[in-house]
């Protein structure tokens, strides 16, 4: 990792975030999935080398060597390793990769719940990467600037047109008289691990679930708002300025993936 490494000079790779629970990887296959789509997208080389089994056989490797525990948290970073300016020599790929031990041996929900606010300053643009997790963070980054500077748990991000997108770190799921709204992919939100879950855990168990595109203005007319990412599973979010919301839906689909990472 020196100075030229491309992901620290052009922010040029991606990322994945992932839970390893009782030493197993949850979702290596989604994982693998979304990462193989990222570097391809990116025009890394030897994409498909990246798959479920190599996934699970460096996180699960990696776990042991760090002593991390049974369950942990991992982030895979892969970046292309070549030289060249804004140009590169090759697009050869490397990583590295973390894994951090945690307590919890399930998905977890603050009961205390999220208080939220959305940021305006910089919105998020909608093209081709924009479902990817790429190391081109900035607006995230000032996100949580805004977050730490009014002392709140998350914030939503807008993308170009002015709709929701996204959480900070999450995909974000509004409850409106029983039905549940999620935005489109086509709105340039991340294409979410816990998301896909998530789709498929509404549609197993009836609930009507709808991706479209959001105003945020919905966010003071809905029932429920919660988040959802793969490290953190579903967290409720409480309130949004003045607004206070419920905690059924979340609560029920919490249960649910719980079962599921289980069985």
């Amino acid at each position: 990792m020196t100075i030229n490494n491309r992901g620290f000079r052009y922010g040029d790779g991606l990322f994945e975030s992932m839970r390893l629970m009782k030493g197993e990887l949850k979702f290596a296959a989604l994982h693998a999935d979304r990462l193989q789509k990222g570097m391809k997208a990116l025009k890394l080389e030897g994409f498909s080398h990246v798959d479920e089994y190599f996934l699970k056989e460096k996180i699960e490797e990696l776990a042991r060597r760090n002593q991390s525990g049974p369950n942990a948290r991992a982030r895979l970073t892969v970046f292309r390793d070549s030289g060249g300016l804004y140009s590169p020599v090759s697009n050869k790929f490397a990583y590295a990769l973390e894994v951090t031990g945690i307590d919890d041996p399930a998905y977890i929900s603050d009961p205390k719940g999220f208080i939220t606010d959305v940021f305006e300053d910089v919105y998020k643009p909608i093209n081709p990467l924009s479902n990817y997790k790429t190391c081109n963070s900035m607006i995230f980054v000032l996100a949580g600037v805004f977050k730490n500077q009014f002392t709140l748990d998350e914030v939503f991000i807008l993308n170009q047109n002015g709709y929701l997108c996204e959480a900070m770190s999450s995909n974000i799921f509004l409850v409106h008289d029983k039905q549940v709204y999620t935005p489109a992919l086509s709105e340039g939100c991340i294409s979410g691990v816990m998301r896909t879950v998530v789709l498929k855990l509404a549609k197993e168990n009836g609930i009507p679930l709808t991706e479209a595109q959001i105003d945020p203005a919905m966010l003071n007319e809905a029932d429920e708002v919660f988040i959802t990412n793969a490290a953190r599973g579903i967290q409720w979010v409480m309130g949004y300025g003045r607004k206070r919301y419920f905690n059924e839906t979340s609560r029920f689909l919490l249960e649910k993936l719980n079962e599921a990472v289980s069985s």
